[in-house]
């Protein structure tokens, strides 16, 4: 069994794999080393895990994953990865984005992939069909959208997403909302649209913390998969373990 563990830039999210199976995902604001205790008691059977994280890891998380398990990875750039990477700055690639092509390409190895993650930014990642990670656009994301309004001019409200609004707002809390919600879903769908003038074939994922605010409201046909950066992770995994024999 693996435990994979994804530190991102609002919550931690830790997965349980038996083989390419997810037993039990939680999300959670940290992981603490008590926390590992209990899921290392929960499935004694895990003997292999790999870390993902955007930040600076606590050196006794590190210390006793290596301790607890037979087989770590802490995932970085140097990592071996089971796809092609055409990237041009490896080192300043997201290893989220990384694990997220990965994770599609499992699911549709052979095919033309567009990656989509809706999170703190949201990211468009293109894998072609001989399993290679092309590269990428990044945008700020629903939330990053509505605190930059706020706090780049003198005036404008903070204000959350919503389920409903309508296509010319008439107060300026509607006026923003209208803008930043209909602005999103028109990149996407245009980025789609566009990708698909030369790869009319092209799976499309979309993913990440903000996917059901965007799943039910795109014109394109998509593939949403929430858990699609774990399974990269996991893949991984078990790539590196499979290479040591």
């Amino acid at each position: 069994m693996n435990l994979v563990i994804d530190i991102g830039n609002t919550q931690t999210k830790v997965a349980v794999f038996d083989a390419q199976e997810i037993i039990q995902i939680i999300c959670m604001d940290s992981l603490t080393l008590s926390g590992l205790g209990d899921l290392k008691h929960s499935y004694p059977g895990i003997n292999k895990a790999i870390l993902s994280s955007v930040a600076d890891v606590d050196p006794e998380l590190s210390k006793t994953l290596k301790k607890d398990f037979d087989f770590f990875i802490e995932f970085n750039h140097q990592t071996p990865v089971p796809i092609g990477n055409l990237y041009e700055s490896k080192e300043t690639l997201g290893l989220d984005r990384l694990a997220a092509a990965v994770g599609g390409n499992s699911l549709f190895p052979g095919n033309v992939l567009l990656v989509i993650d809706a999170g703190t930014a949201i990211t468009f990642d293109l894998i072609d069909k001989n399993n290679c990670f092309l590269g990428g656009n990044i945008s700020p994301g629903l939330k990053m959208r509505f605190k930059a309004l706020h706090e780049f001019t003198k005036k404008l409200p903070v204000i959350e997403s919503a389920e409903k609004w309508p296509d010319i707002g008439k107060t300026t809390e509607e006026a923003i909302r209208a803008g930043v919600q209909n602005g999103m879903i028109f990149e996407i769908d245009g980025m789609i649209d566009h990708i698909r003038k030369d790869w009319p074939e092209c799976q499309v994922i979309l993913t990440g913390g903000d996917l059901f605010f965007f799943d039910k409201k795109l014109k394109n046909n998509i593939f949403v998969k929430f858990e699609i950066t774990l399974i990269g992770l996991n893949r991984i995994l078990d790539y590196n373990a499979e290479k040591l024999g």
